[in-house]
């Protein structure tokens, strides 16, 4: 079975931990309202990235939080590049499926839907 990867992105207007956690649980609804028929059993790993403004909580915490207590997950801070978008909290989901590529759906929401306006609907 192909390894397919879900990109998505949102922005959060608070630093704060309820403002990461509802924001990342917003993201991962929205790419699984995306995507039918992707289950967490079938999600290999998860990867989340926080600007360097976002060090509130742990994003992971919010698709723990969903019961998704069996996907290795891991946090990270993305590069801080000059000029980029502030308060955004990225994930890439490593999803095994015998889908095309061309079929998988990628999200991006709030501000975020200004990185990737190409795969925004």
């Amino acid at each position: 079975m192909p390894l397919r990867g879900i990109r998505g992105a949102t922005t959060t207007s608070l630093d704060t931990h309820d403002g990461i956690i509802e924001g990342t649980q917003e993201l991962l609804e929205q790419i699984f309202q995306s995507n039918p028929g992707l289950r967490t059993e079938d999600i290999a790993s998860i990867i989340f990235t926080t600007t360097n403004d976002l060090n509130a909580a742990y994003p992971a915490l919010a698709a723990r939080k969903m019961g998704w207590d069996q996907v290795p997950m891991m946090c990270a801070q993305e590069i801080p590049v000059p000029d980029s978008l502030p308060a955004c909290i990225r994930i890439l989901i490593h999803w095994n499926t015998d889908r095309e590529q061309k079929d998988v759906h990628h999200v991006y929401l709030h501000e975020a839907m200004a990185l990737r306006p190409d795969l925004c609907k």
